[in-house]
C-alpha cells in the first residue's frame, strides 16, 4: 500500500495500526508538505500540490493508495476532488484522533474511511 501523507509525519505506532486496519503492509509513504497562501486562489494551489504527487495516473488507478489529508477542510476537499478525477474513484482516507489522556497529546489512528464505499452507499438511496 502507498500512503500519500499531506499532514504530519506518521509514527511507527501509527503505521503499525494502519497496517492492522488495512490488513496489508505499507510499501511507500510519500510525505507531501502543505503550505497555502490565504491570499491566493486555493484551486491553483491545489493543482500545484497535486503536481507534487510522485505517481503517474496508471499507478494512481491501480495501486492500493491511502490518503492522510491536510487538516484544512478547503484544501482537503479540493484535493479529494482532484484525486477522484485522476484515480477514477474516491480514495480511502485516514482519520486520526488526539489521545488527551497522554501528555503531550499523541495522535492515534482512529480508522480508515473508504470514501468510495460511502459514495456507493449513498447512490442506492437516491
Amino acid at each position: 500500500m502507498i500512503i500519500l501523507n499531506f499532514s504530519h509525519p506518521l509514527t511507527a505506532a501509527q503505521c503499525e495500526k494502519i497496517e492492522a486496519l488495512a490488513r496489508q503492509s505499507i510499501d511507500l509513504i510519500y510525505d507531501l508538505p502543505v503550505q497555502f497562501d490565504n491570499d491566493r486562489p486555493f484551486s491553483e494551489q491545489i493543482e500545484a500540490l497535486a503536481g507534487t504527487i510522485p505517481l503517474e495516473s496508471d499507478r494512481l488507478q491501480s495501486e492500493p493508495i491511502l490518503i492522510n489529508l491536510p487538516s484544512l477542510n478547503y484544501i482537503a476537499v479540493g484535493l479529494v476532488a482532484w484525486l477522484n478525477g485522476r484515480m477514477g474513484y474516491f480514495p480511502a482516507i485516514l482519520r486520526l484522533k488526539g489521545n488527551t489522556d497522554i501528555t503531550p497529546m499523541v495522535y492515534e489512528v482512529a480508522e480508515i474511511i473508504n470514501l468510495q464505499s460511502l459514495r456507493d452507499l449513498s447512490r442506492r438511496k437516491r
